[in-house]
């Protein structure tokens, strides 16, 4: 089994993609491949450049790892409430070109933040929308304060209680078949 896993972040020392490798290590009977957002970066959406470009292969591209994959690991970077540019860009592409982006996934959703909401208002927002994109939630997780709470040095969660959530909500991406 094959599960694809991103940061909706293209900051290059995002917490959530430390979180994505992080989270990424305690699956253990899949394969992870890590994307990131970076290599994906495309004009800004707009009806506009879709008539004049038509849709781009990083777009074909990004939807075809999601299609090649058994389940798919997000962690949303919180920008004003909100999806971070860089990754609702390449989720507009992507929906002109399959408007169910997700293609019948299972997902796990993370957030984290430094503050106490962890991102809170963006993961409600994908947890609430995945499904009319044609993804099937089967967990999410926010992880607040993120400085307090990941270990840099280790890389991993210091605190026992949340670190047993984020394993169980990953673990849901162990069983999908």
């Amino acid at each position: 089994m094959k599960i694809l896993a991103f940061a909706a972040s293209t900051h290059k020392q995002s917490i959530n993609k430390q979180l994505i490798h992080y989270a990424s290590q305690l699956l253990d009977k899949v394969q992870v491949e890590i994307l990131d957002l970076n290599d994906y970066e495309l004009p800004l959406y707009s009806q506009d450049k879709e008539d004049e470009l038509g849709h781009p292969q990083l777009a074909k591209d990004f939807l075809a790892k999601i299609g090649d994959s058994d389940g798919v690991l997000i962690s949303f970077a919180e920008h004003n409430g909100s999806y971070a540019v860089g990754y609702k860009n390449i989720f507009d592409w992507c929906s002109r070109i399959e408007p169910k982006v997700f293609q019948n996934k299972p997902m796990v959703l993370l957030s984290t933040s430094p503050g106490s909401m962890g991102g809170a208002s963006v993961l409600a927002a994908a947890v609430q929308s995945a499904p009319y994109f044609d993804g099937i939630v089967k967990a999410s997780l926010s992880i607040p304060s993120f400085y307090d709470n990941f270990d840099a040095d280790k890389q991993a969660l210091r605190h026992d209680e949340l670190n047993e959530q984020l394993k169980d909500a990953v673990s849901h991406l162990n069983h999908l078949k």
